[in-house]
């Protein structure tokens, strides 16, 4: 497979990283034999975090003894330098690993002080002194704070959402990224696994020589598609900027990229399926979603308290309470009308 430099680290890695927050949601044995295709098949490059329940024992599990030609990079939400190292102890536990390649800041409301001693970022250098991490970085989803950090020179690497529906303002990041020569980490590649083709998506990634796109993957499907892609590198023209476009009509202005932060609700609604559900229809094989239990799952939006917790939460600023409320009432005239 294709290589690429992760900025100033000099870890020399597969152009096509593998996102590991999908794999919480499969048993460990299925998740250990989708990690080891993929590291057989080249991809070398696997993000996890503390925040992903069982993600990073299950790439312990995957890779355990494993140290040749890897790379893993983990995440700590924590605001605190102890946060911050008590993260990284229980991610090495459950990596069974002495070190991880990347440790990186999970998406700070603001870029932390340096100059706190007992700030979040104090955290990543006392890590990095002990050996626990080889280099630094932050993912954010708020473009002010992606970009702060890439022109602070206090980090190694970024992680961002880009994808193929960007906005130009967003894939200004990119240019910042390699004027720093930091190493730039492109989440959301799917937008969510809303973008309707991963072949449109990965050739408009593949424009760009620093980006390193994490591609989400719990099926073995998924994966299948990725090496097929990589193997043969679609070229960005014709039907598939066709898609693209396409793509950034139906999907532009806010909506829900299902990165989960605004979980768990209150009342119980899975709000990064249930805010999403308008596109999921349209986007997707709606049959799934057709069900008893979906049902069930949208009517719960009927008990949201308008708590506010979800608003604060979310990295993008969707007034989410209505965008429920929206999907609850589309949702109630597709299903009636396909049922």
């Amino acid at each position: 497979m294709e290589k690429m430099f992760l900025g100033r680290t000099g870890l020399k890695v597969c152009r096509s990283g593998f996102g590991a927050l999908p794999i919480q949601r499969i048993p460990i044995d299925e998740a250990v034999r989708i990690l080891r295709k993929a590291y057989e098949s080249g991809i070398d490059f696997f993000d996890t975090a503390r925040a992903y329940s069982d993600s990073e024992e299950k790439l312990g599990a995957a890779f355990h003894g494993t140290r040749e030609g890897l790379v893993i990079a983990t995440k700590s939400g924590s605001l605190t330098r102890l946060g911050v190292l008590s993260d990284i102890e229980k991610s090495l536990g459950k990596l069974e690993r002495d070190y991880v390649d990347i440790l990186q800041l999970h998406n700070p409301p603001s870029t932390p002080d340096f100059e706190d001693p007992e700030g979040a970022y104090a955290g990543l250098l006392d890590a990095r002194k002990k050996g626990m991490a080889r280099y630094i970085g932050i993912t954010c989803h708020k473009r002010s704070v992606a970009m702060e950090a890439a022109r602070s020179g206090l980090y190694d690497t970024i992680q961002f959402p880009i994808s193929s529906i960007s906005s130009g303002e967003d894939l200004a990041i990119i240019d910042a990224c390699r004027g720093s020569n930091l190493g730039l980490i492109a989440m959301k590649a799917m937008a969510g696994g809303l973008i309707s083709s991963m072949a449109a998506g990965f050739a408009f990634l593949r424009q760009y020589e620093n980006v390193i796109p994490i591609w989400g993957i719990q099926r073995e499907s998924e994966l299948l598609e990725l090496i097929e892609l990589e193997s043969s590198p679609p070229v960005l023209s014709g039907k598939l900027l066709d898609e693209i476009t396409r793509d950034r009509a139906e999907l532009s202005g806010l909506f829900c990229r299902g990165c989960g932060y605004c979980m768990p609700c209150p009342e119980g609604i899975e709000i990064s399926w249930c805010a999403r559900m308008s596109l999921l229809l349209r986007r997707a094989p709606h049959q799934f979603f057709l069900t008893d239990e979906w049902k069930g799952k949208m009517g719960l939006i009927k008990n949201c308290t308008h708590c506010g917790q979800c608003l604060a939460q979310c990295p993008y600023g969707i007034d989410t309470p209505g965008l429920l409320e929206r999907n609850l009432a589309d949702y109630e005239e597709f299903y009636a009308a396909n049922t």
